[in-house]
């Protein structure tokens, strides 16, 4: 059976993965009973995941003739002589307006009624929820017969709830043990040292079972030795330790060459701990303010690099002249890649998924190394979204997947950054609630392709 790509955008991709077979079509009948059978109408509607009576009532909306689907035999008629490629334009034009995602193009969706009988797409890629027209004909005879809900999904939630409850069970399995521990600690002093009356007495009436009882407490004592592993031992890393550290382990010399660093990244330092404790741009403004000669306002490293590199976009520059540029500008890797990402979506709200689409060779040039490159685009995503309006963070589930479709991004590390990102205490930002779906579908897309 020949088999097409999902969707007239990707009939040029030979790896694009959603495939349906083509549409073969018999005139069948003569006269006035002349029909268009549409033979593979039933394997046609699988691929699409939507039930074949939809394609068929469609094709007679879309004609002005009837239509009819039986469910009992699968046969698709369609009053009329109707050519191939016709019956394949009307397809093309269904999965646009009820299979493909309206946000990132996949077919991947789901049909859903709302309570007040308005027909939606939920994407199981990005997450986005689109809105289907409600003046089509189609509209109204899926309200009449919406499709059959999936029986697996209650399988999958009866699962997850059992795997939370599992968990939650460990942990406090864990906590037991551990107070146990504790109270082994406190109570094995008191069985080492005796007090003097009672270590005379117990001597003379020591029998063969109390002198095997020091085992125990060196057990208890190994024990308490191996809680010491549970410690999560940690360096510090404030200015006047990183300075002893250097004098300890450097030369004279060499260590004189690296406090002249360390004293040029004062004044960042001092700019950190102003923001953090005010919290607002602002304030940061202020401690910039202040912190020039002769009351001039000093620029922020964020802002310097952003004027560099906006300076070298207008001018023109290839991808290669991009990069070497980014290679040149004095700041860390993401300081840089920070405000690249400022440089060309600043002021972007509506059609954020879209500009980054057509950047897309910027993205991928600054993304090009191995040195984690992909991690600190990502994270310089996240940092413009904290600065953006609502209407960005609406489409960064869109923008990461389509960064994944062009292969900017690779699904290892997305799977790691969504994992950190819950990791450092940001569950209810909305950037990892939007972008979860795509996350777990990606998961899920991976379990599927292992089996």
């Amino acid at each position: 059976m020949a088999l097409q790509n999902i969707g007239a955008s990707n009939s040029d991709d030979a790896f694009y993965r959603y495939k349906m077979p083509r549409m073969i079509t018999k005139i069948e009948g003569r006269g006035n009973g002349i029909k268009t059978n549409v033979v593979n109408m039933v394997d046609i509607a699988k691929a699409l995941a939507r039930p074949a009576s939809y394609t068929t009532k469609y094709f007679g909306c879309e004609l002005g003739a009837q239509s009819k689907f039986d469910e009992k035999t699968g046969v698709s008629l369609v009053n009329g002589a109707h050519d191939t490629a016709k019956l394949a334009g009307l397809l093309e034009n269904f999965i646009k307006k009820y299979v493909q995602c309206y946000g990132c193009g996949n077919p991947e969706t789901e049909i859903v009624i709302t309570k007040t009988q308005m027909i939606t797409l939920k994407c199981a890629a990005c997450g986005y929820v689109s809105d289907v027209d409600m003046r089509d004909k189609l509209t109204t005879f899926i309200v009449k017969n919406p499709p059959e809900t999936k029986k697996g999904s209650k399988d999958k939630k009866v699962m997850r709830r059992a795997e939370k409850e599992r968990l939650k069970e460990g942990e406090a399995a864990d906590e037991e043990q551990k107070k146990l521990k504790k109270e082994v600690k406190k109570k094995a002093p008191s069985k080492d040292v005796p007090s003097k009356g009672a270590s005379t007495k117990k001597k003379a009436n020591l029998s063969d079972e109390d002198r095997s009882s020091p085992t125990r407490s060196q057990a208890d004592e190994n024990e308490a030795a191996n809680d010491d592993d549970d410690i999560q031992w940690q360096t510090d890393t404030s200015l006047e330790a990183a300075r002893q550290r250097i004098q300890e382990q450097l030369s004279s010399v060499t260590a004189e060459m690296v406090m002249l660093s360390t004293t040029e990244e004062t004044p960042k330092a001092k700019k950190t701990e102003v923001a953090g404790k005010n919290g607002t741009p602002e304030a940061v403004a202020k401690s910039d303010h202040k912190g020039g000669e002769n009351g001039t306002a000093v620029e922020s490293t964020q802002e310097r690099l952003v004027k560099e590199i906006r300076g070298s976009l207008k001018k023109g520059c290839t991808v290669s002249q991009l990069q070497s540029t980014l290679g040149s500008l004095s700041g860390t890797p993401q300081e840089v890649m920070n405000a690249l990402f400022e440089a060309l979506f600043g002021g972007v709200e509506k059609g954020f998924a879209k500009e980054v689409a057509k950047k897309k060779n910027y993205l991928a040039a600054a993304a090009s190394g191995e040195d984690g490159s992909q991690m600190r685009l990502l994270w310089a995503i996240v940092d413009f979204c904290g600065k953006a309006s609502p209407e960005v963070v609406k489409e960064v589930a869109v923008a990461v997947k389509s960064l994944y479709d062009i292969d900017v991004l690779e699904e290892e590390t997305i799977v790691q950054w969504y994992q950190e990102g819950l990791a450092g205490g940001n569950k209810n930002s909305q950037v990892w609630k939007n972008v979860k779906p795509f996350i777990e579908w990606l998961q899920s897309a991976e379990s599927e392709s292992e089996e």
